[in-house]
């Protein structure tokens, strides 16, 4: 039985429901990243009030601090974080190649490379990503994949594909938790032919469903989604088709419009702790001081408690004497905006008006926009 049911169809994307063990996850969706086992500043209650339905956790830092078996013993990582939702565990292979200057070596096997935590050496392969996911006991696990950066030369990039479909049937292979889904990696880059041989070597393992890696990490934007546009249409559409990294309203936008169903960022929890709020005005950088005798609020309509209770000049008091409240409401907003912004999306979706939402929501913010 596939754990993707479709619910509607408008171009290249649609709605559906994608089944785990705790709980349904309706799509499209954004995940709010908790890459420790917490989102940073966020109750787990406060992300449910927001809208959140799934959130996505990190294999690299958990399998380091403060391990995945000590979460084991005190009854995985849901217990461990309370939060009863789904929670997708990403690998751990973005993090190791993303820092390429403590990668020590990389074969077949597996990549050796220093700890971020203490310079120590250590070995990630795909049975340990798997174990360390299987302890953790998330519901979505990603394979281990290599990332390499953008406009890398073409032979490095086709040996991140041989690698990623190599480790991927290792992966597949290997235990799981109960009821863990896992989901395939593609990468490729922007290289039409390299992507296509990813995609098809991936997809033809009959994963849970699939994620378009190697993107958004410093091609331009029109690379980015037109290469989505067509890799996406690639992927099965009975399986979730998986984005790995876009948070920004107007990519959220473009990306679902091209046939994504899941996505992930810390942008609107980064950009929270800066200072900033993602609005309906644009971003706003309430640092400036403009803002300093403003009495209105972030976002008018807005639910979230940042808006409903406090002005933007009592948020920007508060950002500029760095007080954790400040950053904590930043949060909340942010997250509720981005949460708010994909649930329509859904919704006109089902009423099969995406194109309509989506280009009425682009307008919004384009027109809105004010400096920064």
């Amino acid at each position: 039985m596939t754990p993707f049911a479709l619910a509607a169809t408008d171009g290249a994307a649609r709605a559906g429901i994608l089944q785990t063990a705790h709980g349904d996850v309706p799509t499209p969706s954004f995940m709010p990243v908790g890459t420790k086992a917490t989102v940073k500043t966020v109750d787990p209650d406060e992300l449910r009030e927001l809208g959140a339905h799934i959130v996505l956790a990190n294999t690299y830092h958990l399998h380091f601090r403060p391990g995945a078996d000590t979460i084991h013993e005190l009854g995985g990582l849901h217990r461990f974080m309370a939060w009863d939702g789904p929670i997708l565990t990403d690998s751990g292979g973005f993090q190791v190649f993303s820092l390429r200057d403590t990668i020590l070596a990389r074969d077949d096997d597996g990549v050796t490379f220093r700890s971020v935590y203490d310079g120590e050496p250590a070995r990630f392969t795909p049975e340990l990503a798997a174990r360390v996911q299987a302890e953790l006991g998330s519901d979505i696990a990603m394979c281990l994949d290599v990332c390499p950066p953008a406009g890398c030369p073409r032979a490095e990039l086709e040996e991140a594909v041989r690698l990623t479909s190599l480790w991927a049937r290792r992966q597949l292979a290997a235990d799981r938790a109960p009821g863990q889904l896992v989901f395939g990696i593609a990468q490729g880059g922007a290289d039409p032919e390299l992507r296509r041989r990813s995609i098809e070597e991936i997809t033809a393992l009959g994963f849970d469903g699939h994620a378009l890696g190697g993107l958004a990490i410093g091609e331009s934007r029109e690379t980015m989604f037109e290469t989505t546009a067509w890799a996406a249409e690639l992927l099965p559409q009975d399986r979730p088709r998986y984005f790995m990294g876009i948070g920004d309203p107007e990519g959220i936008l473009e990306v679902i419009a091209r046939g994504i169903d899941m996505f992930d960022c810390v942008l609107p929890t980064r950009t929270a702790r800066t200072g900033s709020a993602l609005t309906w005005q644009g971003r706003l950088n309430l640092r400036n001081a403009r803002f300093a005798r403003d009495e209105s609020p972030l976002d008018e309509g807005c639910p979230c408690p940042a808006c409903t209770r406090f002005s933007r000049a009592y948020l920007r008091h508060l950002v500029n004497q760095q007080e954790l409240l400040g950053h904590r409401l930043l949060t909340l907003h942010n997250l509720r905006f981005v949460l708010d912004l994909v649930a329509g999306a859904r919704s006109a979706i089902e009423r099969g008006e995406l194109q309509s939402y989506k280009q009425a929501a682009l307008a919004r913010l384009q027109a809105a926009e004010v400096p920064t």
